[in-house]
């Protein structure tokens, strides 16, 4: 789907058949959202299902890489959440400035970058070139709770 200047966020969301999710509490003692100046810097986030289901699995092993890239549209979708819960109107994003991607991955899994750009898509879709980011995608052995992506994000905002 292309970026549309026509509608807003949220309707851009709803034509991609998608909804803002309910933000779980944090796992541990950190806040999902830390704001500095007119930075918003979001803790990692996971592929969490409207059902609160989390998807779990090793990338490359029993989840193929388009698997993945849906399981990081979800991340993509709970950052989003997220940012809303935040601020009130995902129209007060100025830009997405950088995000770090990690993939549950075998020592032999090298299309990380595919994986992530499940999340980058989608932060282009609903921003358009406001949503084109600085980015880093890597595998790792593990993530908390097995997770197949986590991926955190530094978002600009407008007061």
């Amino acid at each position: 789907m292309g970026f549309s200047t026509e509608m807003n966020c949220y309707e851009r969301l709803q034509a991609r058949g998608l909804k803002l999710q309910d933000v779980p509490a944090p796992i541990g003692n950190f806040t999902h959202c830390t704001r500095e100046g007119n930075l918003l810097f979001l803790s990692g986030q996971g592929p969490l299902d409207e059902t609160g289901q989390l998807m779990t699995g090793k990338v490359g092993d029993n989840v193929t890489a388009e698997e993945a890239y849906a399981h990081a549209l979800l991340v993509g979708l709970n950052l989003l959440s997220v940012l809303h819960v935040e601020l009130g109107d995902l129209g007060r994003v100025k830009r997405i400035v950088k995000l770090l991607g990690m993939v549950n991955a075998t020592p032999d899994f090298a299309d990380h970058p595919r994986v992530i750009n499940g999340c980058s898509d989608l932060f282009v879709d609903v921003f358009g070139d406001a949503g084109r980011h600085s980015r880093s995608a890597v595998g790792v052995g593990s993530l908390p709770g097995n997770i197949t992506v986590e991926i955190e994000a530094i978002v600009a905002i407008h007061d």
